[in-house]
């Protein structure tokens, strides 16, 4: 394949980004920064500059923990809670097992006393009551006052000073009253509970179950809550992150620069692209699309630098993105070793079906740490060569055809280990044709599902950009609903400052 096809590529997307601005913008203008509306969830209101108190710093920050954990539980189906403890050998773990051995040993002693002393006891009966409770669904009324009947301290208080607390009839209820709560998962914990004779012990894995049991009811409390979350989630998210810029007006800086940063790109590429022809106005400012601008700053976020902090409105989605980001890098390789492959030995495999699959089965395991800091991608690169060059060779002597050169292997395993340069013309190429289909497939109107055309040089990764793609879609389309308003009124302050005030400037664009 010709590596100079990058011009027709790039104009390409230069026309398809021109004309589809166009025809989107002319909308996008008449319904974001010329709109009367004044929904509070929608409509993104500006405050005045004022001194941040602490608590209202802490309001912030609930309210930003509360969004981010929502839109976890909506977007990502595998999100759950998981309980998790500290390396027994971490000194965190080594602290928790100290401290734990001498309360239970202490608890031990205790009920070893002659007689037994049984007010740790109790208190610790008092709590395994207040987590029975908490997992009770309302209307659960005959069970609860079972609990708290059985459970009653101040009348175990009172047996205690008699010395007639039954202490092995109270574990065994609320083993049994565990085992009508749990989950299914739990049923052989409860077995195990049963077995157990020694009562310090008991109630130590009591306690132990228990844990175990809140985390379940957690994890099923987030799945009866997904699909309202997800019904709900672009109002909840808008009127949360306006909760949040209501009391820290600074919220949107960096929002505002990513956004202002786009628009100075946008800007540099017309002065680039265009010269005024004789006679024109030089002083006419060029019309800028808010979709491209808008646009281009979502490109930007699959090269990001993720040590510096990510605009706010994207916060949510700042792992997905990074991960994106990384596994485009790997395809980006994969598809430059396939080119560079194809135009050095192209010939000679032009025959072998399914000889790119086999290039990437090269490529994957030694590239799959390339985004670790630790990871040496020259060295990678030329191990990669190496294999390909004796893939190469022994296919063709399965065909009874002359092996590579040394001089055609060295050349070719030299251009793959060139990769490695930024600059590089074949990584270059690959990389605008990448944006080329990411910027391609964020043109698209939101309802239609199809992919446009992998462009040339990217069809040995098709599969994997057009799941990519997807992804990327639909990270960006939900952003754009929930944030579009915020958006708006942005794009209104950088691109027309002249415009005149009017209720769209005081209480923001509807999205």
């Amino acid at each position: 394949m010709p590596l100079n096809d990058d011009q027709n590529s790039d104009s390409e997307s230069s026309r398809l980004s021109e004309s589809t601005a166009s025809s989107s913008d002319s909308e996008y203008s008449r319904q974001s920064f010329n709109s009367d509306s004044s929904s509070k969830p929608s409509s993104p209101a500006s405050s005045p500059p004022k001194t941040i108190t602490f608590d209202e710093l802490m309001a912030a920050a609930k309210n930003l923990t509360d969004l981010t954990l929502a839109h976890e539980i909506a977007v990502n189906a595998n999100f759950c809670i998981k309980h998790e403890d500290f390396p027994q050998n971490s000194f965190a773990g080594t602290v928790k097992q100290i401290v734990h051995k001498a309360f239970w040993d202490h608890l031990e002693s205790e009920l070893n006393e002659d007689p037994p002393e049984y007010e740790h006891a109790i208190k610790l009966f008092e709590e395994i009551k207040e987590i029975l409770l908490s997992f009770l669904t309302p209307g659960a009324n005959r069970i609860q006052n079972q609990i708290c009947e059985v459970l009653d301290t101040d009348l175990i208080r009172q047996q205690a000073e008699h010395n007639a607390v039954d202490i092995h009839g109270l574990a065994n209820y609320i083993i049994n009253t565990m085992g009508k709560l749990c989950a299914p998962i739990r049923d052989n914990d409860i077995k195990q509970l049963k077995a157990t004779d020694n009562i310090v012990e008991l109630l130590r894995q009591i306690f132990h179950v228990l844990d175990l049991m809140k985390v379940d009811m957690a994890n099923y409390t987030i799945q009866n809550l997904r699909p309202y979350l997800q019904r709900n989630l672009v109002d909840y998210e808008r009127t949360k992150f306006q909760e949040i810029l209501e009391e820290t007006p600074s919220a949107l800086d960096l929002t505002t620069e990513w956004i202002k940063e786009s628009i100075e790109d946008e800007l540099s590429s017309i002065s680039d692209e265009s010269s005024s022809p004789p006679g024109a106005d030089s002083s006419a400012k060029p019309i800028i699309s808010p979709t491209l601008v808008l646009n281009n700053g979502y490109l930007k976020l699959l090269q990001w630098d993720y040590h510096k902090t990510i605009p706010e409105t994207l916060i949510t989605d700042e792992v997905r993105l990074q991960e994106l980001r990384e596994k485009l890098n790997l395809l980006k390789i994969i598809a430059c070793v396939c080119l560079i492959t194809n135009n050095m030995v192209g010939a000679a495999i032009v025959d072998v079906p399914d000889f790119a699959d086999q290039l990437k089965r090269i490529s994957v395991p030694l590239l799959e740490d390339m985004n670790k800091k630790t990871f040496d991608l020259k060295e990678a690169l030329n191990a990669i060569g190496v294999q390909v060059c004796s893939t190469v060779n022994s296919s063709l002597t399965e065909r009874g055809l002359p092996t590579l050169t040394e001089e055609m292997q060295s050349n070719l395993i030299g251009q793959i280990a060139h990769i490695v340069e930024e600059n590089n013309p074949v990584r270059s190429l690959i990389d605008k044709r990448i944006q080329f289909f990411l910027r391609s497939l964020l043109a698209l109107p939101s309802f239609q599902k199809g992919m446009p055309s992998m462009p040339g040089g990217l069809s040995v990764i098709q599969t994997e950009m057009e799941l990519v793609g997807s992804q990327y879609a639909s990270i960006v389309n939900f952003n754009k609903q929930v944030y579009g308003p915020f958006y708006a009124n942005i794009l209104r302050k950088l691109l027309f400052p002249q415009a005149p005030m009017g209720k769209a400037e005081t209480e923001g664009p509807t999205s």
